[in-house]
């Protein structure tokens, strides 16, 4: 049995990850634009992020839009592989799930 990725897994992380995978490869978005798609507060995203970023699975850089502080978020493409690899897992699992016409 394929073990699922414990840092992904969390429901929160999962949909972190599940949405910036929607974007193309290289491409940020803005830290209260992603919020808003996710419905968590700053500090709840905040922590889910750290983590992420800990294990390498996103990138996070502090810039500036004029004078206004701007936070972006990108998936990175070890991030890329790992939710590739989290999906295929999933995949795998219910794969082996039997479906009730079978029992």
């Amino acid at each position: 049995m394929t073990e699922l990725d414990p840092v992904i897994h969390a429901q929160a992380r999962l949909r972190v990850v599940a949405s910036l995978s929607t974007l193309g490869e290289g491409d940020k978005i803005a830290f209260p634009r992603l919020q808003e798609l996710l419905a968590m507060t700053a500090g709840n995203l905040s922590v889910h992020l750290r983590k992420l970023e800990d294990a390498g699975y996103v990138e996070i850089s502090k810039t500036h839009r004029g004078r206004t502080p701007a936070t972006l978020v990108r998936l990175s493409r070890r991030g890329r592989l790992a939710f590739e690899e989290y999906t295929e897992a999933i995949r795998s699992l219910l794969d082996l799930t039997p479906s009730k016409e079978q029992s």
